[in-house]
């Protein structure tokens, strides 16, 4: 059951409005043994997935968590994950739902047969070496379950520069949104696309990088210290978070977009 079929109910009388008041209030959350509260209305409030976070979590901890989400909201993202979590999730709920392995990312998305994805706006996904793509692939992973086309765009890093310009043509030409760019090493490459286009970009720093601040320190610091006008920066390695607010960005962009076309 969700808010919606809560409502129904309402709107057909079968429950009064103490009773439906009493039941939006108890689905707000869920209490999980000892260990857990799960937001389950996180999405209709903030137009963001409850994800679960895999690490540090024992293999109990995760199925109770994943299995109350599915069961509440119909789908579970679960990030952060390491091959033997990956495996034994997959066996845990593969007989009674769609699971989907992006094990490059540590991501997996498990969905109700009958779940569906509301259609949201565009962004771009750019990874700056082939070492940053597994974080960037998180960023993709998140954007498309937030409902958005995705254009990813992998290892076309400063190093040769010329590699990026055919990726910024399609990024204009298809009018995204909003643009994710993952960077380790010096984390050059936000800087650059945010000074060829007029669209929001975020940094992504990577922990690709080794030596003097490496594992992503000095991409922060370079990404921070932008000179170009238009770019934000997250966290070292995350692409969930990176996902997430160009999501946010796009699908309220293609919002007014569908109410522009209406009038």
């Amino acid at each position: 059951m969700n808010i919606r079929d809560i409502l129904r109910r309402f709107k057909e009388g079968k429950i009064g409005i103490h009773e439906a008041e009493k039941q939006i209030k108890l689905f707000e959350i869920s209490r999980i043994g000892d260990f857990g509260v799960v937001d389950i209305t996180r999405e209709n409030r903030a137009g963001i997935p409850e994800v679960v976070y895999g690490e540090n979590k024992s293999k109990e901890q995760l199925n109770r968590i994943v299995d109350d989400i599915l069961k509440n909201n119909g789908r579970c993202i679960i990030t952060k994950l390491n091959e033997d979590k990956i495996d034994l999730i997959e066996l845990e709920f593969e007989k009674r739902y769609i699971v989907e392995v992006f094990r490059d990312a540590g991501v997996v998305v498990i969905k109700d047969k009958n779940f569906r994805l509301l259609s949201g706006g565009k962004i771009a996904v750019i990874s700056a070496g082939t070492s940053d793509v597994p974080v960037a692939r998180e960023a993709e992973v998140m954007a498309r379950e937030m409902g958005c086309e995705v254009y990813s765009y992998f290892d076309i890093g400063v190093a040769g520069i010329h590699r990026l310009f055919p990726a910024i043509r399609d990024i204009i030409e298809n009018d995204v949104d909003s643009v994710v760019v993952a960077a380790g090493m010096e984390g050059a490459l936000p800087s650059v696309v945010a000074g060829l286009i007029d669209i929001p970009v975020i940094g992504l720093p990577v922990s690709s990088g080794y030596g003097f601040h490496g594992k992503g320190e000095t991409a922060l610091f370079s990404m921070l210290q932008s000179c170009s006008p238009g770019l934000s920066v997250v966290n070292i390695d995350n692409g969930f978070g990176a996902g997430v607010f160009a999501a946010l960005i796009a699908n309220r962009v293609e919002k007014f977009r569908k109410k522009s076309d209406e009038q």
